[in-house]
Parts: structure tokens; sequence; C-alpha cells
């Protein structure tokens, strides 16, 4: 039998994934309720600025006190769209307080503060979900906290952000230049009138905290994970890719050691065969490959961004969440208890694609591979082209560790016979 009394809604946020969460709760009010086992109703929406026009959100519920929302005594899950740390964990927490559920798409706090977060959820005994948080659409983080809970995840590595993915592919396919390939997705919605957050890996840096802190049971924060963007990508390191049988795309990459005693995160451009799946991952969308003891390699795809696909996961959430109100339990929490700490840089074993100008004339080539040998660095291939005097070489090296990489190349860089050290890449899903 369905519960009369609805179960209310405070939306934080009305935005391109605000309002479009809004309008599904609004148009499909009727399917909510049987999926839920009673009615949702949205009691209120926060935005920052009234006055807009907002197609398909109810304007008598929009209101600019969020804090005055929250509060009401009658909001049994709010619904956090707004993003950035603050005011959103101190709404967050007032919820809490007051025995609401939280539902979230807020990657930069949980990547900060997500073990506090958590720990408050828990100390009220309500509920704090993000799957929007990471890969828009993409049921991703609730498999890995309870679908493979009773699995050891090894590692993680995948595309998580649309608009670097959407830059490089467009750099290949096309061969425009980084400018160009940003201006184009600036144009389509894909990128925003600052895309910082994007192109310098902020925005891919803080979902590998979230899937790195899911998948080994420990607290990793944004602040932990190593991080490069897009900016320095050139066309030549495209067309290098190219001629090796690759693509360049930027990588979240967690790891659990060897030994199991540290965990690795990371995000970075790297070059990727052809042949692996994520070379084939086009324009926005996303695709996260799984690696776990008993159920192998997992792979998740689908569109990581825009209104309709993040709101798709709120939703889901949303439903979650109130099923377990109705319940009075649950679901699962922050499953910290490993506190493995996380390994630097300069430890972390990849292989490495460097390009160098150098002199063309005899005896050079030898000079290069004695540097590589003096710091450990073993070579897989080298290409070598020269003309005019001047010479292209390229040097693909097998697994070494960053900080013998970077001696290395600092060596280089004090030879007389190389110009410059062009391009230094590294090689990944071989």
């Amino acid at each position: 039998m369905m519960r009369t009394r609805p179960l209310k809604v405070a939306l934080l946020g009305c935005g391109v994934v605000g309002s479009e969460v809004a309008r599904i709760m609004t148009t499909t009010a009727d399917d909510l309720a049987a999926r839920i086992g009673a009615p949702v109703e949205l009691a209120g929406i926060a935005v920052r600025r009234a006055g807009r026009t907002r197609p398909g959100v109810p304007e008598h519920l929009i209101t600019t006190d969020a804090e005055a929302l929250v509060n009401r005594g009658d909001i049994d899950v709010v619904v956090e769209v707004v993003g950035g740390i603050e005011p959103s964990k101190s709404l967050i927490l007032s919820a809490f307080e007051r025995g609401a559920s939280v539902v979230s798409a807020n990657k930069a706090l949980l990547a900060k503060d997500g073990t506090e977060l958590h720990a408050a959820a828990a100390e009220a005994g309500v509920d704090l979900y993000y799957e929007a948080a990471v890969a828009g659409a993409i049921p991703l983080l609730r498999p890995l906290r309870e679908s493979l809970a009773g699995d050891k995840v090894n590692r993680v590595l995948g595309i998580v952000n649309g608009t670097t993915n959407f830059i490089l592919d467009k750099m290949d396919t096309t061969g425009a230049g980084y400018s160009e390939a940003l201006e184009e997705a600036t144009a389509l919605g894909y990128a925003e009138a600052d895309p910082t957050a994007d192109v310098e890996g902020f925005d891919a840096a803080a979902k590998a905290a979230i899937l790195a802190g899911i998948a080994f049971h420990t607290k990793v924060t944004a602040a932990d994970v190593y991080r490069e963007g897009i900016t320095e990508v050139t066309a030549a390191d495209i067309a290098s890719a190219k001629e090796m049988g690759c693509v360049v795309k930027l990588l979240a990459i967690c790891e659990r050691a060897a030994d199991g005693e540290s965990v690795t995160a990371r995000v970075h451009p790297a070059m990727i065969p052809l042949s692996h799946p994520l070379a084939s991952v086009r324009e926005a969308y996303n695709a996260v490959f799984v690696e776990a003891e008993a159920a192998g390699r997992l792979m998740f795809y689908g569109p990581g961004a825009g209104g309709s696909p993040t709101a798709s996961a709120v939703l889901g959430d949303l439903v979650a969440v109130c099923r377990n109100k109705l319940a009075g339990a649950t679901g699962p929490g922050d499953s910290v208890y490993t506190r493995l700490p996380a390994k630097p840089m300069d430890e972390v074993v990849t292989r490495y694609h460097v390009s160098l100008d150098v002199d063309d004339r005899a005896g050079v080539l030898a000079q290069v591979a004695s540097v590589f040998a003096e710091h450990g660095v073993s070579i897989d291939t080298v290409r070598q082209q020269g003309r005019d005097g001047d010479a292209s070489l390229v040097v693909v090296t097998h697994r070494a560790t960053d900080a013998a990489l970077s001696a290395t190349v600092d060596k280089l860089r004090a030879l007389d016979s190389v110009r410059d050290v062009a391009s230094i890449m590294r090689v990944e899903g071989e």
C-alpha cells in the first residue's frame, strides 16, 4: 500500500542539472511515486538569483534563501547541485542535523571533505549519496561500493572528463590545435566560459580521489592526486601518438600497490594504443575500467556530463534514499578501514614517450642513450629523423619511476647536442 503523505525534497541549485532534475520530478511524479512507494514533492528550489526565466520550473518554488529552505522541519531529502565548497558544505551539514538525507553531485566538496560528511551523515542516521559526482549518467560508484563489495579492486583507469576528451578527440580526428578545439568545445557547450577546472585536470582529479577512496577503502583527497592538464598537449604530440599507433587521452588512474601497502591516484595525458577500448571513446563520452581480483576487468561507458545524463544519476540516488527513508534504514556509507598512504608521483612506475630536438650528427644517439642508461631508464624503441643539421629523436622507454625519468631529462637538457626536450608524455594501456 502506498503511503499518502509525500516525501518532501529541497533542491539546491537550478542550473543545467538542477533545472533538469526539477523538470523530471515534475513530469514523472506518478512514476517516481510508484517506484518509491510514496509521493515525492518538490518543496522548494534555492537559487542565487531570482527573476530568471527557467522553463519547466515552477516559479512559486523558487527562493534565494537556501538556509531557510534546508532548515524547514518537513524536508526529507536535500538535493545539492550547486557545486563548490561553501555554502554547499554548511548546507549539507545543516540538512544532516535536521534529519534529512542528501543527494549531491558535488565532486569538489566530496573529494575534499567526503570523510567528514560521511561521518556527519552516519552520526545523524541519514544517507549521503553522490552517484552524479563522477561520470555523469554512468552507474559507477554504486557498483564499486555495493556490487564489488565482496571483491578486491586493484585498479581503476578511465576517461572521466567529457570536455577534455572532446578537445583531444578533435585534435586527433581533425588535426585542430588545442585552442581551436577548445573554441569548438565552448561553442557546443561542452566547455565553460572559464574551462580551467576541466583543461587543467582539477575536475578529473576530484573524481579520481572519490574513485580511489571507494575502490580501496581508504581516505584519498584531491590533494593526494597527481595532476596534469591538457593545455601543453600539442599537434606534434598527437602526430607522434599516431605514428606509434596510439591516441592521446586524459586519464584518471587509481592503483593499489603490488604489496598492498599504498595507493596511487593520478590524472595526466597519456598515449594509449588504438587496440585499447578507451582509445575508441569519442566526443564528450566517459569510460572507466575497473580491475578486480575475482570479477576481472569491467568497463563502464556512457555520457559523462550534461543536464539530462547527470540528472538521471541524481534521480536514481533520490529514489534510493527515499526508499531508505520509508524503510527506516540507510544505505551503505563510508567504508574507510585500510588507511593506505598515497604514494608520491616520483615513485610511480610507468612508460614514457620523450621527444627531443637534437643536432643531426654522429654520436648524438649514443650520447642520449648513455644518459638514459646512467639513470637506470631502459629504452624500448628509438625513432630518429634528420634534416639540414637538425634532428628529431623520439625515445619510448620501458617502465621507470617518475623520479628516474625526471633526472634523465634534467641531464639531457644539459647536453650541448640536445637543443630542446620538445615533449614528455606517459604511455599507458599496455
